[in-house]
This record gives structure tokens, C-alpha cells and sequence, in this order.
């Protein structure tokens, strides 16, 4: 799809969600042929012209000024990511690549590493936008054990697990929940990186195979992923439940420290020492079978 088309479709999504009431607006008549606002109920709430607007919607947001996208944003009472999303889009529009382009990235620093190695009570991994998972520590393979059977492809990816594997399902228990998050950081990731060949070839692919992907996709949802709670169904340890916080790294644009944790006297607590436990096992095995591998 076409920059012009995700903006077309993204505003038209955030304009259905707001009733007049919700804006503060009457509404007049009973019959009303939208879900949500009028284009002329939008434009008049961010103070712009019906025609202006209209353009706006068609996906001509480049030229638009800050204090315009930030009167759209008001108008459509767009969250913080959805915010953001808009300026992506306007910034992609902007641009025009003329080609899709892989973003290519070397080796993750060693300092980066002997962090991530360091945590050693916390499971914990490296991601970049597409959801790839580049490095991570001892327990945080442990945790995501499905994702690194042999043979997976490399590297792992978060999406194409969950939608493509028939373990997926199962090991995400929270599973609409857990589509929602996946696809939405996907979007907005396509609307920070609209040329990016290998994102566009991993949602073509999720697109095709995948009609829960499709239709999840298709909602135009974004969204910020700081800190939250996260399920998993782990064939050795069971259900268990973790907090997480995922802090972006300063020094590798793109890339995401995600860690997890659990309060000490918990049921989560007892099952992650447990799970370490199993990965140390999991180690003496591979260490006496070289064939087996356990590196970044």
C-alpha cells in the first residue's frame, strides 16, 4: 500500500471511533451515514476547511504544518502513539522514497552485550522495530524456548511465531491482547520506516498467510509499548505472568532493551527460578553436545 493510503485509511479509522457527543457537538438527525464524525465535523473541530480537510484525508499531508497536524490530532483525539503516528506519516509522505531499501546494521556492541548478560535474574532481549529478536541473555531464551527450536529461521521473529507457528496460539494465553500489541508495533514501525523492504516483506508475508493478521492489521492501531504486564504459557514452567519495561537504546536507533520481572514471594517469582533452573540444565547439555548452540 501506498503512504497516501495508510494515511487515508489511519485518519478515517480515528474519525469513526469519536462521536459528536464525545466531541461535544449535537448531533442532528437520526440517520447518520458514519460511524463516528463527519469530515466537515472534523474539520471544523481542528479549525481547518472542509476542502483543506478533505485533502487531508486523501493522504496530502505533506506541507502540513506542526500546528495543523497537532489541530487534526486534537480534533480526533488521537493518543500519544497515535500522535506520533501521524507526524511519521506526514514525515513518509514528505520523503517519497522511491525505492525500498533493507536497513542494513553491524554487530551489536560488546559493551551492549556484557548488559544484556549482566541481568542475570531478569529475562531479557534485544528487538529492532520488525520484532526480530537480535541478542538476548541466558533466561530470556529460557523464557521464549518455543521461538528458538532448531531449525526456526534467524533471526527469530516475534510476529511470525506467533501467527505462523502452530505453537504461537499457545504460548501467548492473553492472545487477543497479545495480537493487538504485536500488530500495532508493527504499524507503527511501517509508519516510522515506510521504506524499509525487510518490514514490508514481513507483513506482505503475515498479510498473505494469516487472515488474524489481516484483519488486526487492517484496524490501523499503533501503539507505545514503555511498561506493562505480559502472559505466557511456557511448556516447562506453565502460565506465567511478568511485568516488563522496554527501554529504547540511545546509542542503536531502532533498537529496544525489553526486560522482564516479577515482585520476590510470587508464584511468577518461584516460576522463574525455576526456569532458570531448567536453563541451566538446558546449558550442561549443550555443553557436552557441540553440536548444540546457545549464542547471541
Amino acid at each position: 500500500m501506498s503512504t497516501e493510503s495508510d494515511i487515508r485509511e489511519f485518519l478515517v479509522s480515528r474519525r469513526a471511533k469519536i462521536t459528536p457527543q464525545q466531541a461535544g457537538l449535537p448531533a442532528y438527525g437520526g440517520n447518520r451515514r458514519v460511524p463516528g464524525l463527519r469530515r466537515e465535523e472534523a474539520a471544523m473541530l481542528a479549525g481547518v476547511s472542509i476542502d483543506y480537510y478533505v485533502r487531508l484525508e486523501r493522504g496530502h499531508l505533506a506541507g502540513a504544518s506542526e500546528e495543523v497536524l497537532d489541530a487534526v490530532a486534537g480534533a480526533l483525539r488521537l493518543d500519544e502513539a497515535e500522535h506520533a503516528h501521524l507526524y511519521d506519516l506526514a514525515r513518509a509522505v514528505a520523503r517519497r522514497p522511491t525505492r525500498r531499501t533493507k536497513r542494513t546494521r553491524g554487530p551489536l556492541p560488546d559493551s551492549v552485550l556484557r548488559v544484556l548478560d549482566s541481568m542475570t535474574d531478569s529475562p531479557a532481549f534485544i528487538r529492532n522495530g520488525r520484532l526480530d529478536i537480535l541478542a538476548v541473555n541466558r533466561l530470556g531464551r529460557a523464557l521464549y524456548s518455543p521461538l528458538f527450536t532448531e531449525g526456526a529461521p534467524r533471526p527469530v521473529n516475534i510476529a511470525r511465531f506467533q501467527f505462523l507457528d502452530p505453537h504461537g496460539r499457545d504460548f501467548f494465553p492473553d492472545w487477543e491482547q497479545s495480537v493487538n500489541t504485536t500488530v500495532s508495533l508493527l504499524r507503527t514501525e511501517a509508519g516510522r520506516a515506510p521504506g524499509d523492504s525487510d518490514l514490508t516483506g514481513l507483513v506482505g508475508e503475515l498479510v498473505t498467510r494469516s487472515e488474524e493478521f489481516r484483519t488486526a492489521w487492517a484496524k490501523h492501531n499503533v501503539r507505545l509499548h514503555h511498561t506493562g504486564r505480559k502472559g505466557f504459557r511456557h511448556p516447562v514452567v506453565g502460565e506465567i505472568t511478568l511485568d516488563f519495561d522496554a527501554m529504547e537504546l540511545p546509542a542503536q536507533p531502532g533498537l529496544t532493551l525489553t526486560a522482564y520481572g516479577t515482585g520476590a514471594h510470587t508464584p511468577a517469582h518461584d516460576a522463574l527460578r525455576l526456569l532458570a533452573a531448567w536453563a541451566a540444565t538446558e546449558d550442561a547439555s549443550a555443553t557436552a553436545d557441540p553440536d548444540r548452540t546457545t549464542s547471541h
